[in-house]
């Protein structure tokens, strides 16, 4: 009965769905054409594309990471393949690929109006550490950039520390929780001990999927359980792509794309929340631009500006402004940056 639910859920019949790797699997070919797809090989029985007018897929053999619309995303599952036929898990489509392509537009009719800020680390935990450069104190940077962007955006905005302070972690989510904030977002720079100058760009996490492991399992398993922070994991990651994709393509940086764990600061936020790591401390040319506060601005701005791409999708517009108001009366409307105003692994416990 699940299974049949399932495959009516992608628009495929039973027929078309198989088992694999303890999964329910249909073929990329079906499931596109049954969603208005095309479908062409860039490496015959590796490597497909799934294309229509407004969208672009690419998918790999044997991987766990797929690309949408110039983004990579991470699955719970690899894709397989069964006598040449590429197939996608059940679980992928509908916690991957579905909330990216048809969002859950004005799905709760409520307006984003505080947004949470976390730098993480701080205090006697230092993060990432590179000669004399600590990663507590770049995320605090960041954080204070961002806020006042977001403050001028119209936002509320909330810090889960303002200085050098040390925060646990259950505390940093349990803070926004607290306060009502409509998103969480946590700042972070990343460091790899090995191919320091290969390795470098952002990455975006959101929460694991019920029933998956993490990208970043660190120890955890698919047997994990669900957490508070998956009653809004589809606004969760629609949010981690839309801010790594600007984060790419206004910094000009590589994409190391969206990924999925189970952080403390992720599991128990009750709104949507993401992670961002904004780049690599140990790469010889990324570090110098996360030290450089010019960087660092553009960096607050790009995110800002998938957290307004995000809030276009998913939240209703403002009311209305009545007509006895006149300019330089407070309001809330947001205004949205020109996106060309904007220039151009090694992961701790978060």
């Amino acid at each position: 009965m699940l299974l049949l639910a399932l495959c009516l859920a992608s628009g495929l019949s039973p027929a078309h769905a198989t088992g694999f790797n303890g999964q329910s699997y249909v073929p990329l070919v079906d499931w596109a054409r049954a969603n208005g797809l095309k479908c062409y090989w860039l490496k015959r029985g590796d490597e497909i594309v799934v294309t229509n007018r407004t969208t672009r897929l690419v998918f790999d053999k044997d991987s766990r990471m797929a690309e949408v619309n110039g983004t990579d995303v991470a699955l719970s599952f690899p894709v397989a393949s069964d006598h040449g036929v590429l197939l996608i898990a059940q679980m992928d489509l509908n916690t991957a690929i579905r909330p990216l392509l048809f969002p859950p537009r004005f799905a709760d009719a409520k307006r984003i109006t505080t947004i949470c800020l976390d730098p993480g680390h701080g205090g006697k935990d230092t993060g990432n550490h590179t000669f004399w450069h600590s990663e507590k104190t770049y995320t605090l940077a960041l954080a204070l950039e961002l806020r006042d962007q977001l403050k001028k955006a119209g936002f509320n905005v909330i810090l889960t520390r303002s200085k050098d302070t040390y925060v646990d972690l259950p505390d940093r989510p349990a803070l926004a929780n607290r306060r009502g904030a409509d998103l969480f977002v946590s700042l972070h720079f990343n460091a790899t001990p090995t191919g320091k100058d290969e390795v470098e760009g952002p990455q975006t996490y959101c929460i694991t999927p019920v029933g998956a492991s993490s990208t970043d399992a660190q120890g955890e398993g698919a047997n994990f359980g669900a957490t508070a922070a998956n009653s809004a994991e589809q606004k969760s990651l629609l949010l981690a792509y839309q801010v790594q994709k600007s984060l790419v393509k206004n910094l000009g940086a590589k994409d190391r794309g969206v990924r999925r764990a189970r952080y403390w600061v992720l599991r128990d936020a009750t709104m949507p929340a993401i992670l961002v790591e904004g780049g690599y401390m140990t790469h010889p040319v990324e570090s110098k631009k996360i030290y450089n506060a010019t960087y660092r601005h553009q960096m607050a701005q790009a995110i800002l500006i998938g957290i307004l791409t995000y809030q276009r999708l998913v939240s209703p517009p403002p009311p209305a402004l009545p007509s006895t108001h006149r300019p330089g009366m407070n309001s809330n409307r947001v205004s949205i940056p020109n996106p060309r105003a904007v220039k151009t692994e090694s992961l701790m416990t978060k």
